[in-house]
């Protein structure tokens, strides 16, 4: 998904053109004595996503109040004109239950899409026009679904990696504010038509080359923090490729749109923010079908959080009931992702 947010970020323009985070090395992340991450994750049933409406009056706060063991959220250090000192104090806030006890909060990334409004844009990037591949070349196509400003990737182009991964890359920075670790969107961009062709023109796998990228984004964040977090967003079907390998390479995932979907780009409020099916357009596309898949993930011992996207609360009540019976760990909102959701699960964090 995206987020149309700019929380803060200062940002430097690299020698190719893409604009970079923060001069200085990252800061050795502060030890707190807590049981391992991965244990709290495995322990969480219920969660909240925000990406999108940080900056209004309260929402940071709202978050911080409710009682949600796992946060995904939009950092904003990628963001043009954030600073990095506001970055820290929305984890410093949001790191704590209102009992006191730790809470895992965790930093959305879109690593398969570049967004115009990012920090890493460079001042002579274009987007693509025509079929034609953008400057820097890597970027391909714009998003299928609707996102405007957003492009499809060559991710294995190390330009590309380059904004993410070393000792100056955004996810050792996130480690270094104390994130839990990452949440990385556009995982399933292995299956778009425009990547597939340019994998193909490169002689790559673009299946095999995502499992490679989430493997160096996992160690971008263990070199800080020896138990980094990452959940793999959406792309249900990449463990095919090497079961193995992906496993490994991830702490949890999570899927959208399982039951129902809301259009993208549209505003909270809008009547096309949820209660959308995909399987009245796509036969194929179906919860049973979408469950059997995710079950390989669960076999392996991996947690599989949901968000389905719905207005009515009839909808809602209908995936959270077949979700836990499927040993889910769902959320109901809305698509914009833009304000905590008004149909929480059963007994949820709030």
């Amino acid at each position: 998904m995206k987020t149309l947010i700019s929380l803060l970020v200062m940002s430097l323009t690299s020698a190719w053109g893409a604009r970079m985070i923060f001069s200085e090395p990252p800061e050795a992340p502060r030890v707190e004595p807590q049981h391992d991450r991965q244990s709290r994750l495995a322990e969480a049933r219920t969660w909240m996503y925000q990406i999108d409406g940080l900056d209004a009056p309260g929402a940071v706060e709202a978050l911080a109040a409710s009682k949600y063991p796992l946060l995904v959220v939009e950092s904003g250090i990628n963001d043009r004109d954030a600073g990095k000192e506001e970055a820290r104090g929305m984890v410093d806030r949001l790191r704590r239950l209102p009992d006191g006890h730790p809470r895992l909060v965790v930093a959305y990334l879109d690593v398969g899409q570049a967004e115009t409004y990012r920090a890493y844009w460079g001042k002579d990037w274009r987007g693509p026009r025509s079929g034609k591949p953008g400057h820097p070349e890597f970027l391909l196509a714009a998003d299928p679904d609707g996102w405007d400003g957003s492009y499809q990737v060559a991710y294995w182009d190390k330009r590309w990696q380059a904004i993410w991964l070393g000792p100056d890359g955004v996810v050792a920075r996130l480690a270094a504010l104390g994130y839990d670790g990452i949440y990385l969107d556009w995982i399933d961009a292995y299956t778009e038509p425009s990547v597939v062709a340019a994998a193909k023109r490169a002689g790559l796998n673009p299946a095999a080359e995502m499992i490679t990228f989430v493997q160096s984004l996992r160690e971008a964040g263990r070199r800080i923090c020896p138990d980094f977090l990452v959940i793999a967003q959406n792309g249900a079907g990449l463990i095919d490729a090497d079961p193995a390998r992906y496993i490994k390479a991830i702490d949890a995932v999570a899927f959208e749109d399982t039951w129902f979907f809301g259009e993208g780009g549209v505003a909270w409020e809008s009547p096309r923010a949820g209660d959308l099916r995909h399987q009245d357009t796509d036969p194929d596309w179906t919860p049973a079908r979408r469950l059997k898949q995710y079950r390989k993930y669960q076999d392996r011992g991996r947690p599989v959080f949901t968000v389905d996207y719905c207005l009515k609360a009839e909808n809602a009540a209908l995936v959270y009931k077949e979700a836990h019976a499927a040993g889910l760990r769902p959320l109901v909102t809305r698509v914009s992702l833009s304000r905590m959701t008004l149909t929480p699960p059963p007994g949820g964090g709030r």
